[in-house]
This record gives structure tokens, C-alpha cells and sequence, in this order.
């Protein structure tokens, strides 16, 4: 029972934790859609994506992040076994890339308190293509979780599956932001 209890914590703040995410980087992007605002727009909405990336970091995300691997970690030493499992290597790999993607938004967060108001250094699509890259680790693990066994003896038609779901992905993006420029 203590076991279901820890894996609903986990997934409880795993669904907190990559919303935080998901918010994080669409913060990025509002802020660096300020660009081509006037100069009074420009800094009353930069500050108040700073401030609410600060919020949203430190207060959402971190914390949600932290007791995600927290009640991991705690299930890992419940569950020993799941160390000896294919499928769970590969979730550990993808939680690596999570890892250097959360790094990466650390800067990112940095980077912003940092200049407070002047540009930040990543273009507009960049940023959109950055936003993307949760919502594919967030796949492949859920994925690899669900499946488990299957993942090992179907690989092939799941990372199919998965570069079909990025290529779609991405193509979505690329005609949003089409769109957009068109707009201008």
C-alpha cells in the first residue's frame, strides 16, 4: 500500500513539475515576443514575465521537481528490482535528457533576472522549438512506463511511433509560427 501511495505523490508531481515546465519556456517565449513593442509596453511586460517566470520557478516547478525525484528515489529503494529492468534504464535515460533540459531552463530563468528588461539571447523560434522538447521526453517516458516490456521487444515501431509524433509535432510549429510571421 505504501508503495501506491509514493507512486501517486510521484505521479502527482510529475504532472506539476512538467506543467511548470511547459509555462516556463511559453513565458520565454511571451517575453521575447516583446521585442518589436514600444519601449514603455516593452518594459512593463518584461518585468512581468520575469516576475512571473521567477514565481513559476521557485515556487512551482523546483519544488514539484524535487519531491518527483524524491518519491522516485524512495520508490526505487521500495523496489530495488527496478533497477534490473530494460524499460526502466531507458526511462532513466530519458529522465537524464530532462535533467540537462531543466539545466538548460535554469539558465534560461537566470538569464532573464539577469538582464532584467533587455533581450533575451535566444530568437523567438528557437525558443518554440525549445518549448517542444518537454512535450517529447514527456512521451517517451510515459510511453516506456506504460509499456514496459512491450518497449524491449516492439522498439522499433514505438521510436516510429515517436519520430512520426516529433515530426508532427514540429510541423505544427513550424506552420504556427508561419502564421504568425505572415500576420506582421
Amino acid at each position: 500500500m505504501l508503495y501506491s501511495v509514493i507512486k501517486a505523490i510521484h505521479i502527482i508531481f510529475m504532472v506539476s513539475y512538467f506543467a511548470g515546465i511547459f509555462y516556463l519556456v511559453r513565458l520565454f517565449v511571451y517575453y521575447k515576443d516583446t521585442d518589436e513593442f514600444d519601449e514603455v509596453k516593452q518594459k512593463i511586460l518584461r518585468n512581468q514575465y520575469i516576475f512571473m517566470a521567477s514565481r513559476l520557478w521557485n515556487i512551482i516547478t523546483v519544488p514539484a521537481g524535487f519531491l518527483m525525484l524524491l518519491s522516485g528515489l524512495t520508490m526505487i529503494y521500495q523496489n530495488s528490482g527496478l533497477m534490473k529492468t530494460p524499460w526502466f534504464h531507458l526511462k532513466l535515460t530519458f529522465l537524464v535528457g530532462l535533467g540537462i533540459y531543466h539545466f538548460w531552463c535554469w539558465k534560461k530563468v537566470k538569464e532573464l533576472k539577469k538582464l532584467n528588461g533587455d533581450i533575451l539571447s535566444t530568437t523567438n523560434i528557437k525558443l518554440r522549438q525549445f518549448n517542444e522538447i518537454a512535450t517529447f521526453i514527456l512521451f517517451a517516458v510515459v510511453f516506456t512506463v506504460i509499456l514496459k516490456y512491450s518497449v524491449i521487444e516492439y522498439w522499433w515501431q514505438l521510436l516510429l511511433g515517436f519520430i512520426g509524433i516529433i515530426i508532427l509535432i514540429s510541423s505544427i510549429v513550424k506552420l504556427v509560427n508561419k502564421k504568425k510571421e505572415s500576420r506582421k
